[in-house]
């Protein structure tokens, strides 16, 4: 059975759930990876495809910018079908990660609809204000919802009865490579230590003020950050002397930076767009050997913080004082919890997992008939 996913990220932006997760699905079955589509000023509307393997493929719909919104979404729907009927998929799973796929995917016959539900898309900046009403269009037409969180997983499973909780997961091995990083990146080698590091998407879901102030108070540590800017100006960041914005890295370099670093943070602010959030960061920095101090985050709070993998602290002041316990921490003692807790974890395993729960659906129908 083949996979279609229909993305509001792009493959190529930052590696994360979506790309682990499909390119296990990959493995076993041709996954077509559906983005938003990029407005042209000319030329008729068309469909680029790319293979990342032999197995996967992006699919980007062009669409001429100067048709109204209906008009995008009837050219979308048409363009979805012709380029399925091309590559002769019949048989398919339809895999959403967002709800305003509903628009353009109604005429579709899919075998089984998936939703996952990794972050509350709602909640954040930009949202269509219509994106509620379709998520609850969605949970009406799918057959199985996931979500990307325990505290997500609260917020959804009334809604639906077949919801499932699938939190970030960690290639152990990957990251587990930082913590015997014999070289350094060029752009960060000649930064004194200590070092306290981020990667990811930075835009509103950080709290900037936290930053500066951490930054000012301890102006001997250094800030890195690494990640493409989306939603914030970047003239507006905070800025320092100890504070480094080192830009978009790929999946396989993160290992060589966070190498190089004493204290992973998660400075995230405590706003609605983070609310439900369940950041895949976390176990790959405690894989990668790092003592991590984050905001109270829920789904960080519990597990991590609650069996002390990471420290939780919200001000300035709190935070330095639990980067400090965190520089201070016995490193090997620290390895050796994280690393039991990591035995259970793995994309392999969640992946398996989530398709053990499409396939039931599938023979549950098998079953009525």
């Amino acid at each position: 059975m083949d996979l279609v996913c229909i993305s509001h990220l792009r493959w190529d932006f930052v590696f994360q759930r979506p790309q682990h997760l499909l390119t296990r699905a990959a493995r076993e079955r041709r996954v077509y990876y559906i983005e938003e589509p990029i407005r042209t000023e000319t030329g008729d509307p068309h469909v680029v495809a790319r293979t990342v393997s032999p197995t996967l493929t992006i699919a980007v719909p062009h669409i001429p910018a100067d048709r109204c919104r209906s008009e995008c979404v009837q050219l979308q729907a048409d363009l979805l079908e012709q380029f399925l009927e091309r590559q002769g998929v019949t048989d398919y799973t339809l895999w959403l990660y967002t709800p305003m796929a509903l628009e353009f995917t109604l005429r579709l016959a899919p075998t089984t609809v998936v939703y996952d539900c990794m972050d509350e898309l709602s909640a954040f900046a930009g949202a269509p204000p219509e994106l509620v009403a379709f998520e609850q269009d969605l949970f009406s037409r799918a057959d199985v919802v996931f979500t990307g969180g325990h505290t997500l997983y609260e917020a959804k499973r009334s809604k639906h009865p077949n919801v499932h909780s699938f939190p970030s997961s960690v290639e152990v091995e990957h990251f587990r490579r930082a913590r015997q990083c014999a070289s350094e990146p060029q752009d960060q080698q000649a930064l004194p230590r200590p070092r306290i590091g981020f990667y990811g998407v930075i835009d509103e879901r950080m709290d900037y003020d936290l930053l500066a102030g951490v930054a000012s108070a301890r102006p001997d540590w250094q800030l890195v950050l690494i990640g493409p800017t989306a939603k914030v100006n970047p003239a507006d960041l905070p800025k320092a002397a100890n504070i480094h914005y080192l830009g978009g890295r790929t999946y396989g370099e993160l290992p060589d930076y966070i190498g190089g670093w004493d204290v992973a943070m998660l400075p995230f602010a405590r706003n609605e767009s983070t609310r439900f959030i369940s950041p895949t960061k976390t176990p790959e920095y405690l894989a990668g050997g790092l003592p991590v101090v984050s905001t109270s985050i829920r789904d960080v709070v519990r597990p991590y913080g609650e069996l002390g993998l990471a420290h939780i602290a919200d001000t300035p002041a709190d935070f330095v004082a639990a980067v400090e316990r965190a520089l201070a921490c016995d490193r090997l003692a620290h390895c050796a919890a994280a690393d039991e807790y990591l035995q259970h974890l793995s994309w392999d395993r969640t992946w398996t997992a989530m398709w053990d729960h499409v396939q039931r659906v599938g023979e549950r129908r098998l079953t009525r008939v």
